[in-house]
């Protein structure tokens, strides 16, 4: 089958391509800079944009499914708010995409809270959802928590804090509880969501371990051999405590304020159907993060060990 995976470069992309190529199919992949695309990837690569539409009719040609893997996380760019350029992008691409004769996009999106505020990153997220439904009927939505990888930028800025910080500081969001998936697994549900009857659907989908955020920090510094006082806090000021995360881990406020802002709910899912018409067999979350540290290692040495 020819497939096109958009944000190949990222962490997703790049890691759903080897997870497809042994598979057999024929992969292509999309991106603004192919300086970025690991240039041993089995992929052909196109230069393109989803926003203006450029390069999308010569990479989608042929393509029988393609993976939607574009958030725009990125600073605000030309005074356009992340919420209309991941619209306009969304709506480019879909239509790009039913143009071209694809059967089915796949989207990773992310879980929303129930019955609770949701977060302007999270309401982008399922915009974007409704665009690629209503482009192309036979599209399949995937909803994640974080996800448990050694290149996961979310993983990867909870493992700079625990390295970081001589203290835990937990705020009060720390009671708050999610579902972390572990890479492997997400990829077998992208996998299998690209070929298994379940076209036209939005699937939950988790790890089996339901956690709160204190507790999956602190795991995540037992299992690293890092011994940490927690300080827990009775308040939660996340537009400053972003920032100062932020530049302890290294990492962009673009990243860390949306993935702060959303540890103020719980993140739970309903992942009974993906379970069922999926049928992936799922790793818990001490597993998971003990695999993540061990290809962390590989290319770079955790320096809380």
């Amino acid at each position: 089958m020819r497939i096109l995976i958009t944000g190949v470069s990222g962490f997703v992309g790049s890691v759903l391509a080897h997870r497809l190529h042994a598979d057999g199919h024929e992969l292509h992949g999309l991106t603004r800079d192919p300086r970025r695309v690991d240039p041993e990837l089995p992929v052909e690569v196109h230069v393109g944009d989803a926003r203006s539409g450029a390069g999308l009719e010569d990479a989608l040609a042929g393509a029988e499914v393609a993976y939607y893997l574009i958030h725009a996380m990125e600073p605000t760019a030309g005074g356009v708010g992340f919420a209309v350029r991941e619209r306009q992008g969304a709506e480019r691409f879909a239509l790009a995409a039913a143009e071209a004769g694809v059967r089915r996009i796949v989207y990773l999106g992310a879980i929303a809270p129930r019955g609770q505020r949701v977060s302007p990153h999270l309401r982008s997220r399922q915009a974007v959802e409704g665009v690629l439904l209503g482009a192309i009927p036979d599209s399949v939505v995937l909803r994640a928590s974080i996800i448990i990888g050694a290149r996961s930028r979310s993983f990867a800025f909870l493992v700079r804090l625990v390295e970081r910080l001589p203290v835990l500081a937990l705020p009060s969001w720390r009671e708050h509880r999610t579902q972390p998936l572990d890479e492997r697994d997400m990829l077998e549900y992208l996998t299998r969501a690209a070929t298994r009857p379940v076209g036209g659907r939005t699937l939950d989908i988790a790890g089996p371990d339901t956690l709160s955020y204190g507790a999956m920090i602190e795991r995540l510094a037992d299992i690293m051999l890092v011994r940490r006082p927690a300080l827990r806090l009775g308040f939660s000021l996340t537009p400053v405590a972003s920032v100062v995360a932020a530049r302890i881990a290294g990492e962009e406020l673009a990243l860390a304020g949306p993935l702060m802002e959303s540890l103020e709910t719980d993140l739970l899912a309903d992942d009974r159907d993906a379970r069922a018409m999926l049928g992936v067999r799922l790793h818990g979350y001490q597993a998971a993060v003990e695999h993540a540290l061990r290809e962390w290692e590989l290319r770079q040495p955790l320096r809380a060990r």
